[in-house]
Formats: structure tokens, sequence, C-alpha cells
């Protein structure tokens, strides 16, 4: 998710009106328990299922939306949520039934139209939603969403039908075995009839069908959201709900937890892990991810795309000591990565260490002379662009700059580049202005090998930022798709990760552990594989 990587939400001048409570132990309006108070940052964009492809806003779109399928808090594993049954005979053709007895917060019925409706909005090129990607399956996407250009010729995809009530098809343009276990991801959520009648009301206060409401929004400062409790689904909350607060600083967000201020910090800061057992005891949570962390390239500058620039870029990788910098500044809650997926896939699921090869290993020499051969840093000098409010990532990019310094013999052949917030990152990384490489986290969308390939590094895919392409590496990921055996789908997949790292196409940096640390106030808290924390479980006194 994009990344991790894996909401923006540009609110309307009405919604900074709205009040956000103050106080994150204030009484919700469940039986089920007091509010509790979490971290949080700022999305970019309107919390439409859609346009959501970032951590934060997911976190949001979690809490208030249940789709066809969910992932299991603990395994991860794709579970029917509100399919009662999604069945095909081809792998490409689908009947999907919708369970009964499951509304929106509003009382409006969730039907299968409410999902088709959702499917065709998101898809659709006019509404410029940036996950309209992963409805790239479903045949007829390249009539309401062409690209390079192209004139929308259709309103909605001809692939998608309602057959009833509860019913609907869906067919895709080719086969597709795991079509059925990427539902779960927020961009197929069902959508009520007042998202369409009142589209700028809805994006001032989202209505979903999930175990919270929300109840207001500060831009900048705090959202509130608070139990349902007419919600249907087992998973019901088990608080008053979350008063999810905005931080720049992740240290101040710990500082905050340990004053007594917060309920709940999900991102602790590099600076504390030094300190962090001992701060909170057996309240700090470290506990694997299905999150790498990367550093991608602008290929949209033809100073990093040309010939020899492989070399470059594998230098830089070779440049980089993972183990010394995830040992040092991170207290080996991180791993060196030598691969592009996560440990947490499992072998069966398509991790494979020690894909990468000699191209992850540190070899100063090497490096050095790989740059050189490749005709050298494009400019003289590189600069990391990483966002500076979330994830300490000031720390590691100039841990990062101090090994490539050290390898080509130079003080400042690196040197980092902070933009002050993640919205801005994310917005320049959009606008295609990065001036060299930049982080590239990502936190899988659902547990498939396809989710940490084809959505990064396939061609205009929907969190392809840096635009690299490869007509090799897209075919071995069609045919990826149409394999009906799972291993041998991941093979394919694996063959297409052999080309990105020939070419080189991102340097896999490492995987990352969630952590988190909790007040005394709570109970039960737990973090899902990613990375984010089940609130509906979480107890409050």
């Amino acid at each position: 998710m994009r990344g991790a990587t894996h909401a923006r939400w540009a609110v309307c001048a009405a919604a900074a009106a709205l009040v956000a409570t103050a106080c994150g132990g204030c009484a919700g309006g469940s039986d089920t328990g007091a509010v509790l108070s979490s971290s949080w940052g700022d999305p970019q964009n309107p919390l439409e299922p859609a346009n959501t492809n970032d951590v934060q806003g997911g976190k949001v779109l979690d809490m208030i939306f249940r789709g066809l399928k969910r992932y299991d808090p603990e395994t991860g594993e794709a579970e029917d949520m509100l399919a009662e049954r999604i069945e095909t005979s081809d792998s490409r053709n689908f009947t999907i039934t919708v369970k009964d007895g499951w509304t929106f917060s509003n009382g409006e019925p969730v039907t299968a139209r409410s999902f088709v409706d959702a499917w065709n909005y998101g898809a659709s090129l006019r509404n410029k939603q940036k996950n309209a990607y992963f409805f790239g399956y479903i045949e007829g996407y390249d009539k309401v969403h062409p690209e390079d250009g192209g004139k929308q010729s259709a309103d909605t995809l001809s692939g998608l039908k309602v057959t009833g009530d509860r019913t609907f098809t869906v067919r895709l343009a080719q086969k597709f075995s795991s079509f059925p276990d990427t539902l779960g991801y927020n961009a197929f959520a069902p959508l009520p009839r007042a998202f369409f009648d009142d589209h700028d009301a809805w994006v001032r206060r989202p209505i979903g069908n999930g175990p919270y409401t929300v109840e207001s929004y500060t831009k900048g400062s705090q959202m509130s959201l608070r139990a349902w409790d007419a919600y249907p689904g087992e998973d019901k909350a088990r608080n008053g709900g979350v008063d999810l607060k905005v931080y720049t600083d992740n240290n101040t967000a710990y500082t905050d937890l340990m004053a007594g201020h917060l309920d709940l910090a999900d991102d602790i800061p590099a600076s504390q892990l030094r300190n962090v057992h001992s701060d909170l005891g057996d309240r700090y949570i470290s506990t694997p991810a299905g999150i790498i962390q990367t550093l991608a390239f602008p290929f949209y500058d033809k100073a990093w795309n040309k010939p020899g620039m492989e070399k470059v870029r594998t230098g830089l990788s070779r440049a980089i000591n993972r183990e010394q910098i995830t040992n040092t500044i991170f207290q080996k809650t991180r791993t060196p990565a030598t691969d592009w997926t996560s440990p947490v896939l499992g072998e069966d699921g398509g991790y494979k260490a020690g894909l990468c090869g000699d191209a992850c290993e540190y070899d100063p020499a090497a490096a050095k002379k790989l740059i050189e051969e490749g005709g050298g840093l494009p400019g003289g000098q590189l600069k990391i662009t990483y966002n500076a409010d979330t994830g300490s990532h000031r720390e590691w990019v100039d841990a990062v700059c101090h090994s490539i310094n050290n390898a080509l013999g130079q003080d400042r052949a690196c040197v980092g580049n902070p933009i002050g917030t993640f919205a801005d990152f994310r917005s320049r990384m959009g606008d295609q202005k990065m001036p060299g490489p930049f982080r590239a986290g990502w936190q899988m969308d659902y547990p498939l090998i396809q989710n940490f390939v084809q959505p990064l590094y396939y061609t205009n895919a929907s969190s392809n930022d840096g635009k690299w392409t490869n007509k090799k590496f897209d075919k071995l990921v069609d045919e990826a798709n149409a394999e009906t055996d799972r291993s041998e789908a991941v093979e394919k997949f694996q063959q297409a990760e052999e080309v990105l790292r020939d070419n080189m196409g991102a340097i896999p940096l490492w995987y990352q552990n969630g952590s988190a640390g909790y007040s005394e106030r709570l109970s039960d808290v737990k973090l899902n594989p990613f990375s984010v924390p089940v609130y509906d479980q979480i107890k409050v006194g």
C-alpha cells in the first residue's frame, strides 16, 4: 500500500468546521467501553476506497468498511466477510453472492449493486481514482480507463453484471486464479447510494458498513471515530471508539505516550528502540509484518534511465551496509532484504531468500567499480528524498548516505532530501518531481506475492511511482496471473523478480516489523500482519 506500503483526505472547507473531541478517554456512543487515543498522520486525499493507497488512510478504511473478504488479523488469510459465496469454474468468470442482513451505518442495505456501482466508479478514468488499476483485470477496463491519453468510451465495466439483489457476476479479461483473495483490499469496498447522491457531503463525513463511524475530522488535528452499535458483524468494536491524533513527528507521539497523553503509538521511533523495553515492558509490541522498505528511482528522468544506469543502480545497492543499519539504527527490528517481497508470505507464498543475490550484498569496492562503469552519479550527487514526519526516515537515510559516501570515498556524494509531510511527499511523487532516488516503503494490501510485484513494477501500475517499465517483466506477471496452479504462479512471479533484479528497478533495503506501544489503560492490543493495530479488539480500562 501504497506505502506502505499501504488515505489521503483533502478535506473540503466545510470539513474543517467539524469539531473534533479533545479527550482520548471520553465516553463513546457504545456500551462496549471508553474511547482510546492513537497516533496517526493526515491522509492526502478524500477517504474514497478507490482513491486511498497509503497506510494512514488505510487504517481508517479498515475501521469504517467491510468488504467481500477480510484478512484474518492473526494469519492474514483471506476469509469470507460479506461474501456468502464466490464461485468459478475457469478462474475467469466468477459469480458472487453477498450475505443478507448487512447495512451501511445510515441504514441502507448492502446489496450486489453496492459493490458493482463502487467498482465502476473506482475504475472510471474521469473519477481519477488512484486505485483504478486494481479493476484492470475486469473485462471492459480498457473502455472505461484507456491508457496513453485515450478517450473514455464507456461508463461501466462490461465484465460486471448485477443478476439479483445479492448476486453479481465478474468476467475478467484473462484468468486470474487469485482474484477472490484480492477482494479484501479496500479498493473493492461497497459504497452506499449516499456516496453518489451527495458526494461532497459523503466526503466530509464518510458513511461505511464497518464497526466504526466517522464522528468528526479536523485536518492537522484529529479524526474521531465511534463504535457503531448496530454493526452486524462478529468483529464488533470492544471499545467506544478511537480518536486518531495527528502527529508530524513520531518522537512527539512517543513522548505523549510516556506522559499519559496518548494511549497507543503504532510507530516507535528508531531513537527510542534502545530504551523502549525498559520504558514499556510488555506494553511494547514488535511483530513481523508484510512491509518492505526500498529505494525507487525516477525513471521518467532520462538521467536515471539511460543505458548503463542499471550498473549505477546496482552499484548503489552494493554500497549499502544493510546489516549494520538494521542492527544499529533499528536495533534488529528490521531484517536486510534479499528479495522484493516479505518473509511474512512464507516460501510457499512467494518469499525467496537470496533471490537478489550479489546485487544486495555489501561490497564497497564492487559498488564503486559498478557506479564508475555505469557513468557515475547523475549530476555528480545523489539526493535521497523522504518524508520527515513519520517512520524515522531521517536516521536511516543519513546512514544509507554515509555508507554510500564511504564506498565512493566522497563526503557529499549522497545527501538526504527531506520533505516536511507525507502528504507533500506523496504529491511531489505523483507530480514526478523527484530529483533522484526516493523512499518507497510498501505495506502489503493482501498477502500474495502478486501484490508485492505487480502494483509496484508493472508498466503504469497504480503504485509504480518511479515509472519503471520492462516488457519481459510484464509478460511474466501476466503469465503468473493466468496460472491456476499456485506453485507455478509463484515461480513465474519470482522469474519476474529476477528481471527486476537484473535491471535494479528498485533497491530492496529491509523487511520491517510492525511496532507499537500502549498505555496501561489498554489491553488486548495486537498488530495484524499489515502492522496496523486491530482497533476493534482493543479494550479500554
